[in-house]
């Protein structure tokens, strides 16, 4: 298949990689594979050994171009919220004296200046949601190009990340053999496809329970009220089966997998399977109710605290109540559990195309939802940010092509015209963990980032 009509959207999880492809030639989005596999080399959502995770890394990659019968250059990668910091950004420069119509290159200076006043030292920009740009500092407009102004201004969100991750997770994407496109930001990503209008409206909780963490992201008119994570997810549960159960933790997480329920309500002390047991001669036969019992406490122990959080910040007041997602909610009865804790309603979201059936790929499939949507203004902030390095596939650019010939190179300061004024101001929200606890789409085609845009104003 052309490479230029694929979409590849790649989520590197603590315990797991998920990689979706998606076809874009018919100028729709198509899903057409998605492929997991062992993830080695992180730890809580950073990458230790880079060796060993673009070793993982290639695994998956490879394993999807064979199922869909493709050949895969360049991917989209997921930045999980724990690496995220938001910055609000203004930028302001001079057009003309007279007055004359904003150009693109006019756009792309006034992003350059917002971004470059915003980013903090020891940080990159991976994505910026423009609310609104101003022309001649009254007439607020979502595109300025084309239109008569003596100067531009522009306000939005500047989502930043550590370069050193960032730096490991490019490696590790180039030691495999591929090309990151560009970043997409992972609750972003969920939110377009697990909410629908509604929720994002009145308040909805989404809970993203992850190999290595735990995640939840509060999402309530339009905007992301709060963030917290918990370094606690799948693999803590893998751990205690093997360490209360004497046994391997290949053993743990097969019987977790097969046999393993959220909810010991569900199971019987009547149904056994047996358990491999380090010391023993012969399998151990362990029943669903005690493995569940064990199941349910470090969940128990996790919720209680991504709970205060939550509660702190009245989330559960909240209609939409939590939307759960993540490889760890496929566990029977997780949903039961999330109500009884919580005391709100509770759903699992999962992408309903065929082949991703499965919240684990949640978040590749938003990735690559996301990044189809774009929307031409968000192709001119990919070029500030990202330059020479962002391609997408043909049938997801704008009519107007030349949009694209903006993505050649990053643009500086000293490319641009030299007449402009700055006024930039910047203030910090950062998204919050569990540890600190802090309060932290049409013209033509729309992207999902126009839809989000508002989430933090």
């Amino acid at each position: 298949m052309d490479k230029t009509d694929l979409l590849v959207g790649l989520d590197i999880g603590t315990t797991s990689v998920k990689a979706v492809v998606a076809d874009t030639a018919s100028n729709e989005m198509q899903i057409i594979g998605a492929a997991n596999g062992p993830t080695k080399g992180m730890r809580h959502g950073k990458i230790v050994d880079i060796d060993q995770t673009a070793d993982s890394i290639s695994a998956v990659l490879k394993k999807v171009a064979q199922k869909t019968n493709s050949k895969i250059y360049r991917v989209v990668t997921g930045i999980p919220v724990g690496l995220l910091q938001l910055e609000n950004a203004v930028g302001l420069i001079n057009i003309e004296e007279n007055g004359r119509e904003v150009t693109d290159n006019d756009v792309k200076r006034v992003l350059l200046t917002a971004i470059d006043t915003a980013l903090k030292d020891g940080r990159e920009a991976i994505a910026f949601l423009p609310n609104k740009f101003l022309i001649d500092g009254k007439t607020d407009v979502d595109d300025p190009r084309k239109m008569i102004a003596h100067s531009l201004e522009v306000h939005g969100i500047l989502l930043t990340a550590p370069s050193a991750d960032l730096h490991n997770i490019r490696k590790a994407i180039e030691r495999a053999g591929y090309q990151n496109n560009f970043f997409v930001p992972i609750p972003l990503a969920i939110a377009s496809v697990a909410l629908d209008e509604g929720e994002r409206t009145f308040g909805t909780i989404i809970l993203d329970l992850g190999g290595g963490s735990t995640t939840a992201t509060v999402i309530h008119e339009n905007k992301i009220k709060y963030a917290t994570i918990d370094l606690e997810g799948g693999i803590d549960i893998t751990n205690d089966i093997s360490v209360v159960l004497n046994t391997s933790k290949k053993e743990a997480e097969k019987i977790k997998l097969q046999f393993g329920y959220a909810d010991p309500c569900l199971t019987s002390s009547d149904n056994q399977f047996p358990v491999n047991v380090v010391g023993e001669n012969g399998p151990k036969m362990i029943d669903e109710e005690y493995l569940s019992e064990i199941i349910n406490a470090r969940l128990n122990q996790t919720f209680s605290r991504i709970g205060k959080g939550l509660k702190s910040h009245e989330a559960f007041n909240l209609p939409g109540g939590v939307v759960i997602t993540g490889g760890t909610s496929a566990l029977q009865g997780i949903d039961d559990i999330v109500k009884e804790d919580f005391g709100v309603k509770a759903r699992i979201f999962q992408p309903d195309q065929m082949g991703l059936r499965n919240p684990m790929y949640a978040a590749g499939y938003g990735v690559v939802n996301y990044a189809y949507n774009l929307a031409d203004i968000d192709y001119l902030v990919n070029s500030v940010i990202y330059g020479n390095q962002v391609t997408l596939p043909v049938s997801t650019q704008s009519s107007a092509q030349e949009n694209m010939k903006f993505f050649k190179r990053r643009v500086t300061p000293s490319e641009m015209e030299q007449k402009e004024d700055y006024n930039k101001t910047s203030a910090t929200s950062t998204i919050s963990t569990s540890e600190e606890n802090d309060d932290n789409k049409n013209n033509n085609k729309k992207g999902i980032k126009e839809f989000f845009k508002k989430f933090f104003d």
